[in-house]
């Protein structure tokens, strides 16, 4: 029976920055009066430490910039980092480019056509009769309905795929305007740039080796104002309300439980958590809701501080801090959310327990 395997992961980041940096050097300047004081609580309680950007706010100012302007840039800016993370996790896989039966794209940061599916394609040597699939708007959660989508590929044709998710938020910075917008400061404090790839083959091969054996999800429509992301003249600009943990609350141990009954499973059973580190509330509501200690969540936190939130790729920077660990886990629940509000796991079981 054919199975779908995780393989192999690769990671790209930008040049990296300081958030104290950014506060004193941009942001302080960015925001006047009273929102200054409020914006600079904000950057300090955000959990971030470091972040990367292909275009640093301490180099060039793009929150004047026009949309097309930012997509041009956009495609500058990405191919390269999508080339990088998607030859290291070929390379994990220890296979080749054109053995690849689909490469898809998550991405919600930029547009154009011919997009990163064609040009990486090409670039990287993928077969001509290699089907594509990009997946656009998704936002945080794009990775997980992405693997789920490449798996069943896999399972059902039998040949390897690539899942490549690329973000490139440090486009979107937006212009001060004139009114208090706490959920920009939020954002400005919190979001960073990244892309990261894995290779999803129909047997365990390469460095990683987990099959994925669940993919669930559950989306609240009650609640789909409380995350936007709307494409304005500006750029793309964030929409987040503060009761995105709340909704989170509500449905999150009903998700993970539902999905570990299927395979006779608890929370207890399972030695690690990849968690989309949206931000420090979100750790915090998921981290009580499950019951987990401070050590499961070490390394969603460890990725915030270090990487900010990247959006789609996220969970996937998590989860290669999991498998670097001297003592990986065997047995990982995948956990990322984003508009709707949905929220989506994906489970992954070790080849030590004979998934």
């Amino acid at each position: 029976m054919v199975s779908a395997w995780l393989s192999g992961l690769g990671i790209a980041l930008p040049p990296s920055a300081v958030q104290e940096d950014l506060w004193e050097g941009y942001f302080a300047q960015h925001y006047t009066g009273a929102r200054r004081a409020l914006a600079k609580r904000i950057f300090t309680n955000s959990g971030v430490r470091t972040r990367q950007a292909v275009v640093s706010p301490l180099l060039e100012d793009v929150s004047g910039w026009s949309t097309e302007r930012r997509m041009r840039r956009y495609q500058v800016e990405a191919i390269p980092l999508g080339k990088a993370a998607v030859g290291r996790a070929l390379a994990d896989a220890g296979i080749a480019a054109d053995e690849l039966g689909l490469f898809a794209v998550c991405s919600c940061t930029g547009y154009a056509t011919p997009g990163l599916d064609i040009l990486l394609a090409r670039d990287m040597g993928m077969s001509p009769s290699v089907q594509r699939l990009f997946i656009g708007h998704m936002g945080c959660y794009a990775a997980l309905p992405g693997l789920g989508t490449v798996s069943d590929f896999v399972v059902a044709r039998g040949k390897p795929a690539l899942l490549l998710c690329a973000e490139l938020t440090s486009l979107h910075l937006q212009p001060p305007g004139t009114r208090t917008d706490i959920q920009q400061i939020v954002s400005h404090a919190l979001f960073a740039d990244a892309a990261a790839a894995c290779v999803v083959t129909p047997s365990a091969s390469g460095g990683l080796g987990y099959a994925v054996t669940e993919v669930a999800a559950v989306t609240d429509t009650t609640t789909a104002d409380h995350m936007t992301w709307e494409v304005t003249d500006a750029g793309f600009r964030m929409g987040l309300s503060p009761q995105v943990p709340a909704v989170l609350a509500a449905h999150v141990r009903k998700l993970v439980d539902d999905v570990l009954a299927r395979r006779g499973l608890r929370v207890t059973d399972v030695d690690g958590w990849a968690i989309h580190p949206g931000g420090p509330k979100i750790l915090d509501v998921v981290q009580e809701q499950l019951g987990l200690d401070d050590a499961a969540l070490a390394a969603s936190r460890g990725v915030l501080a270090s990487y900010g939130n990247c959006s789609s790729p996220t969970v996937l920077l998590v989860l290669d801090a999991l498998r670097r660990r001297k003592d990986p886990p065997r047995r990982i629940v995948m956990l990322a959310f984003g508009p709707g509000l949905t929220l989506y796991v994906t489970l992954l079981e070790g080849l030590t327990l004979g998934a």
